[in-house]
């Protein structure tokens, strides 16, 4: 009898171990391969999205350390100037968006380009333009020339993104196309000061990033874009950042919409801060413009926009391109300890435009090529526009333009004449990215202008 229990308990036990097993294999069949799964899949995704990531070469010019006034070097790509070629040469990662060769990289990479190229894993390189660029978002849009049908990344709306979830980075970290890395998403809407940039909204990742893998994207494992990578914390390491694919593609579709164009005011602006509050420092004033006529003057304080202090991280463009779309703005004013509030009609800078465009935005004069200026400086060309005046301590004197100067093109674009100078000036400024070609005697250089700072 006793034998007969000993052995129903042990049978008992061999039961209660096999039902143990088989949920056990059920388990790993139901919750643990799929899991494995989606590891399994970034080769995949990797495969899928390669082709559309792209190295970005930039060259751009170096500032002459012997130069009182610290010019530009001239490019001798035509005959021998007295000054020295020098170049400095940029690496970076882009993403193609559109078959037709639209490219979304990082506008840090382009911001002083004198040259762009654009290289496919396959080896294929091609020339690129820039289409517009945000410094505020650091974020560029590129066009490359000849070609068609590129591979390409396609932007589908992403579900909301969690912290803890796996990520992956493609990009070309110090010039090695298509490195891949693999981490997780460590934290969401990040705010900081990298280099004198403020980025806000960033997603951290622990996915290894290098210099280079700026532009690249960021991706979740089901090979969805979740953002591009912008900065590089150089104090710690498993630290990078991206910006939402969200922000990235509402900056672009600006861009990329017809007949869209960034309003002026007229002001000059430079953030600052100080222990009490941060404010926009009025340095320049476009005359004729709405802020003047609205009284503001150089080295006014404007410390709220509707009613809104001025933050760090605010974003000049967005708010002016927000605020245009109502009828009014209201700008708090500090002058002199006083402050002082003011009104203004949204129209007044929807419909205006600098007039002059070349003395009101870069502090010249330029001409048609003929009569008196064709004569003066013994022009035998007659594609551009010659440059007759430098308005002393001006932009364009800072910038190294001399008058004799003649402007052959404008962001790739050939000038015939002053209207189409500005034409393109004006084109420049909703792209926020304006390149001089310019011819001064016999040799050929290129000037980027900055106009970032202009509300």
């Amino acid at each position: 009898m006793l034998h007969l229990i000993s052995h129903l308990k042990l049978k008992h036990k061999q039961i209660n171990k096999k039902i143990i097993i088989f949920f056990f294999l059920v388990f790993s069949v139901l919750i643990v391969k799929p899991v494995f799964a989606k590891e399994d899949r970034i080769p995949d995704v990797v495969q899928a999205v390669g082709n559309a990531i792209v190295n970005i070469k930039t060259e751009e010019l170096v500032k002459s350390e012997n130069s009182d006034e610290k010019r530009s070097i001239i490019i001798r790509r035509f005959v021998e100037s007295e000054d020295e070629e020098e170049i400095n040469e940029n690496y970076g990662s882009g993403v193609v968006i559109s078959p037709n060769g639209i490219v979304v990289t990082n506008e840090h990479l382009i911001s002083k380009a004198i040259s762009i190229k654009v290289k496919f894993l396959n080896g294929n390189e091609y020339d690129a333009y820039v289409l517009g660029s945000d410094p505020e978002f650091d974020i560029a849009l590129l066009k490359i020339i000849g070609g068609s049908n590129f591979p390409y990344l396609k932007i589908n709306k992403k579900k909301t993104v969690r912290v803890g979830e796996r990520a992956i980075v493609i990009g070309n970290p110090y010039g090695l196309s298509n490195s891949v890395t693999v981490g997780v998403i460590s934290a969401l809407g990040r705010n900081l000061r990298i280099d004198n940039r403020v980025y806000v909204n960033l997603i951290q990742t622990d996915a290894a990033i290098n210099p280079g893998n700026s532009g690249g994207v960021l991706m979740d494992v089901e090979g969805n874009p979740i953002g591009i990578v912008t900065a590089i914390y150089s104090e710690g390491k498993g630290i990078g950042f991206a910006i939402p694919i969200d922000d990235v593609m509402n900056m672009l579709s600006e861009f990329l919409s017809a007949g869209s164009k960034r309003p002026i005011f007229g002001l000059f602006l430079e953030k600052k801060k100080n222990d009490k509050e941060v404010f926009f420092y009025v340095n320049r004033i476009i005359p004729g413009s709405p802020a003047e006529k609205y009284g503001i003057k150089v080295g006014d304080r404007i410390i709220e926009i509707n009613r809104k202090k001025i933050r760090e991280g605010i974003k000049l463009y967005r708010t002016m391109r927000e605020f245009a779309k109502n009828d009014n703005i209201q700008l708090k004013i500090l002058r002199d300890q006083n402050t002082f509030e003011i009104n203004i009609d949204t129209k007044s800078i929807k419909e205006y435009k600098p007039d002059p465009i070349d003395e009101g935005l870069i502090n010249i004069r330029v001409s048609n090529i003929k009569g008196y200026p064709k004569l003066k400086y013994k022009i035998r060309q007659k594609d551009g526009v010659v440059v007759t005046k430098v308005y002393k301590s001006g932009f364009g004197e800072r910038i190294g333009l001399k008058n004799g100067d003649i402007i052959i093109k404008i962001n790739n674009f050939l000038i015939s004449n002053k209207e189409e100078f500005d034409t393109y000036m004006l084109e420049g400024l909703k792209r926020n990215y304006i390149l001089y070609q310019v011819k001064r005697k016999d040799s050929i250089f290129y000037l980027p202008v900055k106009l970032d700072a202009l509300l």
